[in-house]
């Protein structure tokens, strides 16, 4: 028998070993988490409190939000801690638990986006019937589902990858337990995992790519045979910001994890994993914020409104 220690914390390597820019990508990164965090938050809240976006496509939209904040708060507070402490050590635990919750929000958003696409396609193609396509019901039901798959994928990724062996190297290369990197420390023979866990992930995001894909398809179709301008300006502009939120997503995931583990380059994965854990979650508020006319038209009257509470106030007071 050999004689094996098994890895009870793993040490993050963090973005770079350059101590001048501990400080300054500490404040940036507080600034995006900040952006993140109060982007997410305005959306979520205003859908809530403005009647007029209690529709389908609003609610997808603040749920859209939440798992924004959720997975690129799984991520970021450990890298701003790791710039503090400048050891980047993490236990077996928390390692575990970081990867799950990341994987599940991920998995999430990538569900989010496919019934946005059919909410679209539904509003679109079918206009007349969208009320009763769109029902409370069937919103709440894809919702619960992008959560269910979110969760089981994020139990098969974390299941798989830690149920390995780790009795060499306690080094990940990366800034957060992602699952390549860790499985690359595993002293186990890790094709079979390596192979279930790329085929899950096809599975996930074709299967919600092809669902985007047909959906717009049917949409595209549709707008061409659009005869009123403004017809087909309002249906243009009701899908371009989804449609830019999905190239976004899209483009860095399947670079990022639709090959085995052994095909990666640590200093590739490392660029593509700051964009789509804190630069996605950060853009889409501002996306689909600053492309819808409604939203815009509500934060502004939400503003107005909060101005005129506070002159009124002053009004009283001094008056």
């Amino acid at each position: 028998m050999e004689n094996t220690t098994e890895v009870t914390q793993f040490i993050l390597l963090g973005l770079t070993g350059a101590k001048n820019l501990q400080v300054p990508l500490f404040i940036i990164f507080v600034l995006i988490y900040l952006i993140n965090v109060v982007g997410n938050m305005g959306i979520i809240l205003l859908v809530l409190l403005d009647s007029h976006l209690h529709t389908p496509m609003y609610f997808f939209l603040s749920n859209l939000s939440l798992v924004d904040l959720g997975y690129s708060t799984a991520v970021i507070p450990t890298v701003l801690a790791g710039f503090l402490k400048g050891d980047g050590v993490i236990s077996y635990n928390v390692c575990a638990a970081q990867m799950f919750f990341f994987a599940a929000f991920a998995t999430m958003e990538n569900f989010l986006l496919a019934a946005m696409a059919y909410d679209r396609y539904a509003a679109v193609c079918s206009p007349l019937r969208y009320t009763t396509t769109m029902t409370t019901s069937v919103c709440a039901g894809l919702s619960t589902g992008s959560c269910v798959c979110g969760l089981l994928n994020a139990s098969i990724h974390v299941g798989i990858t830690f149920s390995l062996s780790f009795c060499r190297s306690n080094v990940v290369h990366h800034f957060f337990c992602d699952v390549p990197p860790v499985m690359a420390l595993s002293c186990s023979d890790r094709y079979v995992g390596e192979m279930v866990l790329v085929y899950v992930s096809s599975f996930n995001v074709f299967f919600a790519l092809l669902v985007i894909l047909v959906s717009y398809i049917f949409i595209f179709i549709t707008i061409l045979k659009m005869h009123s301008s403004a017809g087909y300006q309002k249906a243009s502009s009701t899908c371009a910001s989804h449609l830019t939120a999905v190239s976004i997503f899209y483009g860095t995931v399947i670079t990022m994890y639709l090959q085995p583990s052994s095909s990666h380059s640590m200093d590739t994965d490392k660029i593509a994993s700051v964009f789509y854990t804190m630069i996605i979650p950060m853009l889409n508020p501002l996306v689909y914020s600053l492309r819808n006319k409604e939203v815009k038209s509500s934060a502004f009257n939400k503003a107005a409104e909060k101005v005129k509470v506070s002159l009124d106030f002053l009004l009283i007071t001094f008056v």
